[in-house]
C-alpha cells in the first residue's frame, strides 16, 4: 500500500520542542521531493518546509526559519521536521507530502504534491 505515516505530534508548551516523522512506502521515493504543510482550525493548509531528493535543496516557511529544520534518510524512507522554539501560533495539524517529477527545486504549491499523510496533531500552549 502506497502511504505517507506521520507521526510525533502531541502537547508542548510554548518555547519547546518536538519531531515529527514521515515513514513512506508502498513505492519508490527515489527522486521524490518532500515537503510538510499544516492547517489550523478554520485556515486554509499552508507550506511549511520542503527538501529535494538529495537533501541539498531545502525551502522554509519565512515564519518558521531558524526554528525548524527539515532533514531526511533516503535509506529508511524516512522525513523528519525538528522543530524547536514553537509558538501557539504553530498549533496545527501538520501533513507530510510528496512530488515525485523530480523537480531540482522543491515546490511549496500543495497542487504539485501527489501523495499525502494523515497529519498528525500538534498542539503549543501558551
Amino acid at each position: 500500500q502506497v502511504q505517507l505515516v506521520e507521526s510525533g505530534g502531541g502537547l508542548v508548551q510554548a518555547g519547546g520542542s518536538l519531531r515529527l516523522s514521515c515513514a513512506a512506502s508502498g513505492r519508490t521515493y527515489s527522486g521524490a521531493a518532500m515537503a510538510w504543510f499544516r492547517q489550523a482550525p478554520g485556515k486554509e493548509r499552508e507550506f511549511v518546509a520542503a527538501i529535494s531528493w538529495s537533501g541539498d535543496d531545502v525551502v522554509y516557511l519565512d515564519s518558521v526559519k531558524g526554528r525548524f529544520t527539515i532533514s531526511r534518510d533516503n535509506a529508511k524512507n524516512t522525513v523528519y521536521l525538528q522543530m524547536n522554539s514553537l509558538k501557539p501560533e504553530d498549533t496545527a495539524v501538520y501533513y507530510c507530502a510528496a512530488d515525485f517529477s523530480r523537480r531540482i527545486i522543491p515546490a511549496t504549491l500543495i497542487i504539485l504534491y501527489e501523495l499525502w499523510g494523515q497529519g498528525t496533531q500538534v498542539t503549543v500552549s501558551s
